[in-house]
Formats: structure tokens, sequence, C-alpha cells
């Protein structure tokens, strides 16, 4: 992970064997690995088609995505997030695309949509602020470890997961950075997504418990069109 140099020294010499186990985790579930618009064959006909966010506020991209996702059934009726980096939030959805929780979070201090080359073998006094940042694109999560704590894995081999806000430097006034009413201040990471604890523990972890999932992280400097294969469905209005 990219938020202590611990841990990231850590992710780089954990052996080969783990990186393996979840490969062998998420093609069980019969993921595909590229990005695009793949039907489900066996799914119900009466499937939703549209997201349901109960009574959260969300950005017209972020409606738009899990419309998509559910048109296309993208997902493959597994559990997904969607993350707004421009608002700094997180929702989780089950594999129906009703809404079990969102939160702020915080994201990488770089602005961008991709990742760094062989970030995630690299020490975090060597990576600039402009590298930290949290890539655009659909990955397949699941639940690991680090050193301290289970985490949302979102990008194995770049060292990017979702995991709970830690205290980190306290200059960095991470807990009082996700408690303001602004997005603004919560660009602090060096690409993982930081939730609340309390959301990590009561949504992400059960959400993902015994499964796998896909995570769909929105892109600032790109199009949607760019990232995700929006056009290969027809979308319902947000």
């Amino acid at each position: 992970m990219r938020h202590h140099k611990t841990r990231r020294t850590g992710i780089a010499q954990r052996p080969a064997a783990r990186r393996l186990l979840l490969t062998a985790l998420i093609g069980s579930f019969g993921l595909a690995m590229p990005a695009g618009a793949r039907p489900l064959a066996n799914a119900p006909g009466d499937a939703r088609t549209d997201a349901d966010f109960g009574g959260e506020v969300a950005s017209k991209e972020v409606r738009q995505i899990a419309n998509w996702i559910l048109a296309s059934r993208d997902n493959q009726a597994l559990p997904f997030i969607v993350i707004d980096k421009i608002s700094a939030k997180v929702f989780v959805f089950d594999g129906e695309g009703r809404i079990r929780g969102a939160a702020p979070a915080l994201l990488g201090m770089g602005r961008g949509d991709d990742t760094v080359p062989g970030i995630g073998q690299r020490k975090l006094a060597t990576i600039k602020p402009a590298e930290r940042t949290t890539p655009a694109g659909r990955f397949e999560a699941a639940l690991g470890n680090d050193f301290d704590q289970d985490i949302l894995w979102v990008d194995y081999d770049s060292a990017l997961s979702l995991h709970r806000v830690i205290q980190g430097n306290p200059r960095d006034r991470r807990h009082a950075r996700l408690a303001s009413p602004t997005p603004l201040d919560n660009r602090i990471s060096y690409g993982c997504i930081n939730v609340p604890v309390h959301f990590y523990d009561a949504v992400v972890a059960p959400a993902f418990k015994g499964t796998v999932g896909i995570v769909y992280i929105l892109p600032e400097t790109k199009s949607l069109e760019t990232v995700f294969s929006l056009r290969a469905v027809a979308i319902p209005s947000p």
C-alpha cells in the first residue's frame, strides 16, 4: 500500500504466491480482466437496469456509471464500488445495484487518472507528490491483508487498496479532512483510498466478505467514455 513506508516496502517483498492466490480467487468467479461491457449469460430477465441510490446524493457522473454497470451487467452480479474522485466520495452497492452505504474518502495527492509504471515496487521516499495518483478504471477487488490490518485490494501490482483511514503523520490531519464538509482537502494519500473506520467495518468488509467484486474509479482528467465502454450499451438516464 502507499500510505506507510514499512507496509509499502513489505508489498514489494511479498512472495509471488500471494499474488497468484489473489489471481486464482478472482479467476474462480469467472471474471474477465479487460474492461468493457460484458453481458452475463445467465442473468435474470428482470434484473435492474438503474442503480438504487436510496437517499444518497451523487453526481451525474456517478449515477451514469452506476446505471451503465447494471445495464451492461459489467459487474456480473457481484458487489461493486463507485469512487468519485472529484467529490471524494465512495458508494458501495450490492450485486443488484442497491446502495449499501456511502462515505467521504481521502485520495491520492496527485491529480491524474494513470498509475506511474512500477510504482508498486518503489519506496515512499522515491514517490513524488505528482506521482501519488489514484488511477481511474475498472478493477477486480478482493479482501486481503497488509502487515497490520485487513484491506480491500483494488490493484495488487500497483499497491492500490481501499482501507480504514490511518493516523499517519499527525500533520496530515486525515481524520479531520474526512470530517470536513468540503472535498477540497481530501487529497493527501499516496494513492490509496482511505475511508472512515466505521464505514469500512460496517459496509465495505461485509459487502466483499466471501466474494470478489468490482471497483470503478471515475476519472478527473479524462472523460468517462475514454475510461469505460459506455457506448456499448444504452444507459438509463440518471
